[in-house]
């Protein structure tokens, strides 16, 4: 004759499945959303804040005049 299963050990078969399957349940449905939290943590943790230099404006001035002195002295 077949043994069938109890009921205890059906419902802890059950328990065991769902317990495997919520492990891989992911917060996200979208990768959207997904990048759309990380920025908003990141944000947060301040990592997007804007560089405090002036540089590019420096060189560019520099440059500036290094040209028109070169249209000077060659003009």
């Amino acid at each position: 004759m077949a043994s069938f299963p109890t009921n205890a050990a059906l419902t802890a078969l059950e328990t065991a499945a769902a317990a495997a399957r919520s492990g891989f349940a992911c917060l996200f449905s979208t990768s959207d959303e997904y990048e759309t939290a990380l920025i908003v943590q990141r944000r947060a943790q301040g990592r997007y804040g804007r560089a405090r230099t002036n540089w590019p404006m420096i060189l560019f001035f520099a440059c500036t005049l290094a040209i028109a002195g070169m249209v000077l002295l060659f003009g």
